[in-house]
């Protein structure tokens, strides 16, 4: 499988980032995107919401579905699945791209911020999983691709920000576990990771425009995530993969188009030695 045309990608926090990006990629090969996320009035801070990503996909050559689902309520994601499964016969792909970041120690860490990340990084990928596991069953090439970093038990990796690598691991182990367990099924688990910053409105905001200018643009993420979701998933379960290999894999060379700024070096992104 060379395209995407005709899957349906279930993609959680798609209204922006590198979720959209990976649902545009999708929609240009004549892909079903499910844009879940919370975002349906705009918000002055954040670009786009659910209604302007759907709007996108069309225009990209996809059909979309927006549907406003918070991923720590089990019955917005319940209703958001059966939606999609409504409109679209089934669903092919799930995409956990939600995620809520908070590089802050433990003293600086209230514990409503800790709860937000393992709510939506840790909990909310598990509970999407499981909703949509019924229906990738019966996909004849179905993929979880996380947007999760390779484990690793450095504890440079955990000192400055102990909740958010918890929660993000939380998701990585989703997939590490996930393989094995559905790998008679046939449901590829894999998981994504930038080799560095990527230009999303969470770099912004925790680096500002210096931070953005030594990043990549989400195009990296998306056209890795075409690569890898497009194998056959029986083949592929249970990887931990960097985007720059990705592509290199796929005979990409050139990389200076994904720069923000070719003129400076990207930066590398966190729990990446």
């Amino acid at each position: 499988m060379t395209s995407l045309q005709g899957r349906t990608l279930f993609i959680t926090g798609a209204s922006r980032g590198i979720g959209l990006a990976i649902g545009l990629r999708a929609a240009r090969d004549g892909a079903n995107v499910v844009i879940a996320a919370k975002t349906d009035e705009p918000n002055p801070k954040l670009p786009g919401t659910i209604h302007s990503a759907a709007a996108e996909i069309e225009q990209a050559g996809g059909k979309a579905l927006a549907v406003v689902c918070d991923v720590r309520s089990e019955e917005a994601v319940a209703a958001a699945v059966n939606q999609a499964v409504e409109r679209f016969g089934g669903i092919d792909i799930l995409v956990n791209n939600a995620s809520a970041i908070s590089l802050t120690g433990t003293l600086s860490t209230p514990m409503k911020r800790y709860d937000l990340m393992h709510q939506i990084n840790a909990r909310g990928t598990y509970l999407c999983s499981q909703a949509c596991i019924p229906h990738l069953r019966k996909s004849s090439n179905p993929h979880v691709l996380n947007l999760a970093p390779p484990l690793s038990m450095k504890p440079k990796w955990f000192a400055g920000h102990v909740a958010y690598t918890m929660a993000k691991y939380g998701m990585s182990m989703c997939v590490l576990g996930m393989a094995e367990e559905f790998r008679a099924d046939g449901i590829a688990f894999n998981a994504l990771w930038p080799r560095t910053a990527i230009a999303t409105a969470a770099v912004k905001m925790l680096g500002g425009d210096a931070m953005t200018r030594h990043s990549r643009t989400v195009e990296i993420m998306a056209d890795a995530a075409g690569v890898i979701l497009t194998k056959p998933s029986r083949e592929c379960t249970g990887n931990f993969f960097v985007d720059e290999d990705v592509l290199r894999a796929a005979g990409v060379t050139d990389f200076r188009k994904y720069a923000v700024d070719p003129s400076v070096e990207p930066m590398v992104d966190f729990f990446l030695d």
